[in-house]
């Protein structure tokens, strides 16, 4: 075995630091690319949840089922791991705003469901 002397002596370990510095640094970006990608899909879930919850208003409201559109509404965003933040019922169209909270944040979605406008969009 060579035994390090002089200029290099003082080098000695050097690689083992840099491995570790190497290895904290993948495991942040790591963790910061998942934590990221965790609040995306607890977007995806609101945004779901309040399409379906405004879906299932106007369709009450429509009276193709029978019961209380903000109730029933209220009922599938939970379903779907939401709460139902608001909830506005204006003849056939209904609008709401669900929301979760991650990380201490609150991700709120609104959704709008009816008939088609006369306009057509």
């Amino acid at each position: 075995m060579h035994r390090l002397s002089g200029r290099f002596a003082s080098e000695r370990g050097a690689g083992s630091l840099f491995a570790v510095g190497v290895v904290a640094s993948v495991l942040a970006v790591t963790s910061m690319v998942i934590t990221v990608a965790l609040a995306l899909a607890v977007k995806q879930r609101v945004t779901g949840a309040a399409d379906a919850a405004a879906l299932a208003a106007a369709d009450i409201a429509s009276g193709a089922i029978a019961g209380y559109p903000c109730d029933v509404a209220a009922g599938v965003a939970r379903l779907n791991g939401a709460e139902l933040n608001r909830c506005e019922v204006n003849g056939l169209v209904a609008t709401v705003s669900a929301g979760a909270a991650y990380l201490g944040f609150d991700i709120s979605v609104a959704a709008r469901a009816g008939p088609p406008s006369e306009r057509g969009g």
